[in-house]
């Protein structure tokens, strides 16, 4: 690929986002409306994920969240969720010499614990091996579900209120930041979600507060490159006030 800011405008080089969350939205469909099984959606939809990255990386954005399997997503047939499973841990492995030729650092969030044995050894393996790279973050939404994050950070904080390590009063949005699964990660600013629906689907509630919105009908696995450009141009001409005027 040729350099990827060629493709963007100059207003979009100025506006270029720190952190992109995208929904990666629509494997299901895309596979039903070619009569395929679902599992050659999910499969598809990891070939959008790796150009994603690679271009994401190349444009300098520093954080790219991706809502890779939520906590909901447990209720799906099992044969499904074992292939995605399978997916999943072998994406994680056969992709290190790709990312760590874009210098991509790896991060998850979410129950981790609830994934297979295999799936959390090798999501440990591949951090371990690109924790020394110092570019683009990309960060895995994995057993992922925003009320729970926000229900497990009430824990948290309820704890240190009870051993006496905080006093309620001190408790402001800094301290609920410091208690999330992202607070070593700065919010979001541009939400991208596929597949055209409206909505949230229980994905980073907090972080997304100031968050600029851009949902396109591409589904997930046609979304590469030229549609990231797109979100990215939309995104630059947007004026964000964060409640000033």
């Amino acid at each position: 690929m040729s350099d990827p800011l060629e493709q963007l405008s100059q207003q979009a080089r100025d506006a270029m986002p720190r952190h992109v969350a995208i929904i990666m939205d629509g494997n299901g469909r895309w596979a039903k409306q070619r009569r395929f099984p679902r599992t050659i959606g999910h499969r598809r939809g990891l070939e959008s994920l790796r150009e994603v990255v690679r271009t994401a990386s190349k444009l300098g954005i520093e954080y790219l969240t991706l809502f890779t399997f939520s906590a909901e997503n447990w209720n799906r047939p099992k044969s499904e969720v074992d292939t995605i499973m399978r997916y999943l841990a072998r994406f994680l492995r056969t992709e290190i010499p790709e990312f760590n030729s874009y210098n991509v650092q790896l991060d998850a969030i979410g129950q981790i614990d609830r994934l297979p044995e295999k799936v959390q050894n090798q999501l440990a393996k591949t951090k371990e091996t690109l924790s020394g790279n110092d570019g683009l973050t990309m960060v895995l939404a994995l057993s992922y579900g925003s009320r729970q994050e926000i229900l497990d950070a009430t824990r948290s904080i309820a704890a240190k209120v009870k051993s006496g390590e905080l006093n309620p009063d001190d408790i402001d949005e800094a301290v609920i930041a410091n208690n999330l699964y992202t607070k070593d990660i700065p919010d979001p600013d541009l939400l991208i979600r596929t597949s055209g629906e409206m909505r949230i689907s229980n994905f980073l509630l907090w972080q997304i507060s100031y968050a600029e919105l851009v949902v396109t009908d591409t589904l997930w696995p046609d979304f590469r490159s030229p549609q990231l450009f797109a979100a990215l141009e939309d995104y630059a001409k947007r004026h964000r006030r964060f409640g000033k005027v």
